[in-house]
C-alpha cells in the first residue's frame, strides 16, 4: 500500500547523491510507490496539539546534479503522514533535541524513524558506554586534572568534543605533544559540555568498520580507511570506503546489542569499529548504505523500507 511519507532533512538541494543515504531512502520509497514530502527542522511549528511543518512534495532521480524536482509547496500536519524520516545531520545540540520533543508528539500515530525519544536519549558518544566490555579505554569529563592523567596513562590519546560529528574536532595527542594544554583551552572556551577522551587504537590505519544493523540485525559493513596524512576516517575527509566482512568478534557486539535496538524503535542504526573495539553507536543520522552496495552488498536501503512497513503493518 503506497505510504505518505515525511523527510526531515537538510536542504535536498545541497546533498551529496552519490553517497547520500537518506537520498537512497527516498529512491527507494518512490520505487515501492510512496508520496515524498522534504521539509527543514526549522519550519517544524507546535499550534497547540497540531505539528506542522513547511516544505516541499518532491519526485527523485538517481541523475548527480540533477537529482530531484519540486511537484508542490505546502504546509503539513504531520500526523498526516504515515512515516518521518528524522534525518537532518547533527550536530545533536538544543535544536536538534527540541526536534525530537516536538515529533514525539505525532509519534507513534505517525512512525518516527528513529523514535525520537531514544535517539534523544542515544547520544553517540554515551549510549556506547551502555557496551564498555567492547570499548576501548574512555574518559568524558571537563576536568583537567583528569584529562591529565588519562594521558599520562595511557599516552597516546584522542580527544574530541562529546557531541560532535563527521570527525569535526578529532585530535590526536600524542605523548610528549606541546599542544596538549593549548587544546584543552580551545576546547574549554568552545564547547559547555564535557569532552571525550579515548586511548588511540593504531588498528585505525587498516580501518574504522562501519557496520549497519537494520532493526537490530545486521545489514552490511564497509571498512574505511584514512587518507596518509589523518587520523579520521570520515569519508567526508578522504577516509576510503572498502567493502569489509564481520569478524566473529564484532559479530558478537552486534549480537549483544542488536535486542536492545530493537526494542528502542532504533531502526537504522551505524555502529564504528577499530580493530575489534566499539568506539561509537550512531543512531541521528548513519551513512554508509550507498557504498555496502556499490560494493556487491545488501541493499540496505530496501531493508529499512521492509522494517518500516512490518513496523506499520503489525499496529
Amino acid at each position: 500500500m503506497p505510504l505518505k511519507v515525511a523527510v526531515q532533512m537538510d536542504p535536498l538541494a545541497a546533498i551529496d547523491i552519490r553517497g547520500d543515504s537518506t537520498f537512497a531512502l527516498m529512491l527507494e520509497a518512490q520505487a515501492r510507490g510512496h508520496s515524498l514530502f522534504t521539509y527543514h527542522p526549522d519550519t517544524l511549528a507546535l499550534d497547540g496539539n497540531t505539528l506542522y511543518a513547511s516544505g516541499e512534495e518532491v519526485t527523485v532521480r538517481d541523475e548527480v546534479g540533477n537529482h530531484f524536482a519540486v511537484t508542490g509547496k505546502r504546509r503539513c500536519d504531520l500526523s498526516d503522514f504515515d512515516t518521518v524520516l528524522m534525518r537532518q545531520d547533527p550536530p545533536f545540540d538544543m535544536h536538534y533535541i527540541t526536534a525530537t520533543h516536538l515529533l514525539e508528539r505525532i509519534h507513534p500515530k505517525t512512525l518516527v524513524v528513529n523514535d525520537p525519544a531514544e535517539v534523544r536519549n542515544a547520544p553517540e558518544k554515551l549510549y556506547v558506554l551502555d557496551y564498555l566490555q567492547y570499548m576501548p579505554a574512555t574518559l568524558i569529563t571537563r576536568d583537567w586534572d583528569e584529562l591529565r592523567r588519562f594521558r599520562e596513562e595511557h599516552g597516546d590519546i584522542i580527544l574530541k568534543p562529546l557531541y560532535g560529528n563527521g570527525g569535526a574536532g578529532v585530535f590526536r595527542i600524542t605523548d610528549g605533544d606541546h599542544n596538549f594544554v593549548s587544546l584543552l583551552e580551545l576546547f574549554t572556551q568552545s564547547f559547555r559540555e564535557p569532552f571525550i577522551a579515548q586511548r588511540y587504537l593504531p588498528d585505525v590505519r587498516t580501518g574504522d568498520k562501519r557496520i549497519i544493523l537494520v532493526d537490530g540485525e545486521v545489514a552490511g559493513a564497509i571498512n574505511r580507511v584514512p587518507a596518509a596524512n589523518e587520523t579520521r576516517s570520515n569519508m567526508h575527509v578522504g577516509g576510503r570506503p572498502e567493502p569489509a566482512a564481520l569478524t566473529e568478534r564484532e559479530q558478537e557486539i552486534c549480537d549483544a546489542m542488536g535486542p536492545d535496538l530493537k526494542q528502542r524503535g532504533l531502526v537504522f542504526v551505524g555502529i564504528d569499529v577499530i580493530g575489534g573495539l566499539l568506539t561509537e553507536i550512531n543512531v541521528t543520522s548513519p551513512t554508509g548504505i550507498r557504498e555496502v552496495k556499490r560494493f556487491g552488498g545488501n541493499d540496505i536501503a530496501a531493508m529499512i523500507w521492509d522494517a518500516i512497513e512490518a513496523r506499520l503493518a503489525a499496529r
